[in-house]
């Protein structure tokens, strides 16, 4: 993969990175592309949005919230929002996934992990002004997705029980307190930056997608990962170690907020997916990655407050 684009080049000759060696990286199943800049000793990351502009803004909006809350994000070095183009600070190549597939301490890093939502959550301006509410509604019409490519050819009636299982639980995924949601909160989205202070020492991407909501959210997003297996033991030691810090947190709404998102979540991913492998022929997400979430889904479901989506599951989704 080469850079081709006449308005990227441009962009970068008004930058320091001009004749820069790029180098493609791996990036997530979003249509933006990442390259790594190197010019004498120095390097950055360039994001080409340019097919996704529309993703720039509330990024570049809720990386300057995260660093104004003493977070780290990547320093927004140039932007040409109108064009889709970021170019940003490198944080190297230590995302957590790829340190714990080397081998690195599990507990060490999702500790750091957990501390960063502790932090998050107990700022009390960690909601931006005016940030969109993952609200039930919001919420319904994201998991509807699975109608149209999980269970083709169901019935109109079916639909609607489907719609109306939903519907009666997701409020209860609200009762707990709100705050900033990153909402793609997991391994792969998370860098080890050992020199920082802190909660400091993560390093924060891809969080364009941002609203506000429970807190439960982004809590499932790390420990129930669609894409590398977290251990029961580890979930839950993180999930004692994240309420150890909210003493006053109904514990009986927090377990049910997090078995209805969790359900919530793991039900879109697989339609996510099963999308990229009919429509845009990408089934490696599917193939790798599909059995694992249709576990964390099932065991959501045990959860009583699911009774009724679990028995819709079990008739209609295959």
């Amino acid at each position: 993969m080469t850079l081709s684009d006449n308005a990227a080049l441009d962009f970068l000759k008004g930058t320091r990175f001009a004749d820069a060696a790029l180098e493609p990286i791996t990036g997530d199943a979003s249509t933006r592309r990442y390259f790594r800049l190197r010019k004498h000793g120095q390097t950055a990351i360039l994001m080409d949005a340019s097919r996704a502009r529309e993703t720039v803004p509330p990024f570049v909006q809720i990386n300057l919230h995260l660093q104004q809350l003493g977070l780290s994000v990547p320093e927004l070095l140039v932007r040409d929002e109108q064009h889709g183009l970021l170019l940003l600070e490198d944080f190297g190549d230590q995302t957590f996934s790829s340190l714990l597939d080397a081998g690195s301490n599990p507990d060490e890093l999702y500790s750091l992990a957990t501390d960063v939502l502790v932090t998050l959550h107990q700022h009390p301006l960690a909601i931006p002004a005016g940030l969109r509410a993952y609200d039930p509604e919001k919420m319904l019409a994201d998991v509807e997705l699975f109608l149209d490519w999980c269970a083709p050819g169901i019935s109109e009636p079916d639909k609607t029980a489907f719609r109306t299982a939903w519907h009666e639980v997701l409020p209860l995924a609200h009762r707990l307190p709100a705050s900033l949601l990153l909402r793609d909160y997991h391994a792969a989205n998370l860098m080890l930056l050992p020199s920082r202070p802190g909660v400091r020492r993560a390093g924060l991407l891809d969080f364009q997608d941002a609203y506000q909501g429970p807190v439960t959210y982004d809590l499932v997003s790390l420990l129930e990962d669609a894409r590398r297996d977290v251990p029961g033991q580890l979930r839950q030691k993180m999930i004692a170690r994240y309420l150890d810090q909210f003493p006053t947190l109904d514990r009986e709404a927090f377990s049910a907020s997090l078995a209805i998102l969790a359900a919530l979540r793991h039900t879109r991913v697989l339609a996510i997916f099963e999308r990229l492998a009919r429509h845009e022929g990408r089934p490696d997400y599917r193939d790798r990655h599909s059995p694992r979430v249709q576990r964390l889904l099932l065991q959501a479901l045990q959860h009583p407050a699911l009774s009724t989506l679990k028995q819709w599951m079990t008739a209609h989704a295959h």
